[in-house]
């Protein structure tokens, strides 16, 4: 069972997101990475406008 106080998979309302580099809550978090993992199912890695910039992260869609 899934712990609902787990920041990245709690529901923290529309339009915010949760930022893996800060681990924090963010409004402009954005998928920046996938991780494959051959059993199981994979990560999805977000990122926050100022962390992308600072780290030069780019969205995966890019």
């Amino acid at each position: 069972m899934r712990k609902t106080t787990d920041p990245v998979h709690t529901h923290t309302g529309p339009g915010l997101g949760w930022c893996h580099w800060h681990k924090g809550p963010s409004g402009t978090a954005v998928l920046v990475d996938v991780i494959e993992q051959g059993s199981g199912p994979g990560r999805q890695l977000y990122a926050c406008a100022p962390c992308r910039e600072q780290r030069r992260l780019t969205p995966y869609c890019e």
